[in-house]
C-alpha cells in the first residue's frame, strides 16, 4: 500500500509533464503557422501564443492541484476501524515472517500470539516497570557491596541471598516511587 502511495505522485508528475510537453508543443506550432501567416507583425503573435500557453499551463496545474485534494480527501476519512488495522498487522506479520528463517518464525508466532502480548503487556504495566528493575538493581548491587564488605571486615560467612533480597527490596522501593510519582504527575 505505501508502494502506491509513493508512486502515485510521481505519475501525476510525468502525466502533468507530459500534459505541459504537449500544450507545448502545440503552441511552436502555432508559433510557426503565425509566423508564415504574419510576417509584419511577429511581435503580437509571439506575445499572444506566450498569453496563451501561460494559460494552459496555469489550468492544467489547477487541474493538477484539484486531483491531489481529492485523492487527500479521499485518505482523511476519519480513525481507520480496528478490522482494517488487525487486517494490516497480519499483513505486515506474515510479509516479514516470510523473510526470516524457521526458528525465528516459529518464536515470532509465538511471541506475537495474543495472548502471550496480552500476558506481557500487563507484566510490563505492573510489575516489570523499568523504574523498578533499575532500582532494585542499583539497590542489590550497593547493599551487597556493603553486605560484603562488612561481612569480610568481621569473618561473617555469606548465605547467597543477600543479592535476592537485596533486590526485591529495592525493586519494591521502585515500585512505590513509581506509584507516588504517577498520582502526584498524573499519567504522563
Amino acid at each position: 500500500m505505501a508502494n502506491n502511495e509513493r508512486l502515485q505522485p510521481s505519475q501525476e508528475r510525468e502525466s502533468s509533464s507530459a500534459e505541459l510537453e504537449n500544450i507545448r508543443h502545440e503552441q511552436q506550432e502555432r508559433l510557426r503557422e503565425s509566423h508564415e501567416t504574419v510576417d509584419d507583425k511577429p511581435e503580437k503573435s509571439v506575445e499572444s501564443a506566450k498569453q496563451e500557453a501561460l494559460e494552459k499551463a496555469s489550468s492544467a496545474e489547477k487541474a493538477k492541484n484539484r486531483e491531489t485534494k481529492t485523492s487527500k480527501e479521499k485518505r482523511d476519512d476519519g480513525p481507520i476501524p480496528k478490522a482494517a488495522r488487525e487486517a494490516s498487522f497480519k499483513s505486515t506479520m506474515k510479509q516479514v515472517q516470510s523473510e526470516m528463517n524457521a526458528p525465528s518464525r516459529a518464536f515470532s508466532k509465538v511471541i506475537h500470539n495474543k495472548a502471550v502480548d496480552a500476558v506481557s503487556s500487563a507484566v510490563g504495566n505492573t510489575i516489570a516497570r523499568p523504574n523498578a528493575i533499575l532500582s532494585g538493581s542499583v539497590f542489590a548491587f550497593v547493599l551487597t557491596l556493603v553486605v560484603f564488605l562488612v561481612a569480610r571486615y568481621y569473618g561473617y560467612p555469606l548465605s547467597g541471598t543477600e543479592t535476592i533480597a537485596s533486590f526485591t527490596i529495592g525493586w519494591m522501593a521502585g515500585l512505590v516511587f513509581d506509584y507516588l510519582r504517577l498520582e502526584i504527575k498524573g499519567s504522563n
